[in-house]
């Protein structure tokens, strides 16, 4: 039976940590927000084309726009201050089992 991750806060209050699993592209903005107020490096920008392709090059002429992604979920401390700050709550999480 798995157990979840629990941690406690500084008054000494459980509390269960919830790590990013996904962002939905569809609805982000490309605003960066999270990726400013992530010290960890989990998310990066990258460039889509008109047909919601991501983008190798983002000087490219075939970027339509910008969304963030997760690019290293296994940095995510599970404070969830990304989705506080997303305006268009794009961010899912969940408990981690140990």
């Amino acid at each position: 039976m798995a157990t979840l991750m629990t941690a406690l806060t500084k008054g000494g209050s459980p509390w269960i940590p919830q790590f990013i699993e996904s962002l939905d592209i569809t609805h982000c903005l490309g605003c960066s927000r999270c990726l400013k107020v992530c010290g960890r490096g989990v998310f990066a920008l990258k460039a889509l084309n008109e047909a919601g392709e991501f983008v190798e090059d983002e000087e490219d002429e075939e970027s339509e726009r910008k969304v963030m992604t997760i690019v290293n979920a296994a940095l995510c401390i599970g404070c969830q201050a990304c989705s506080r700050i997303c305006p268009k709550k794009c961010h899912t999480y969940a408990p981690q089992a140990i």
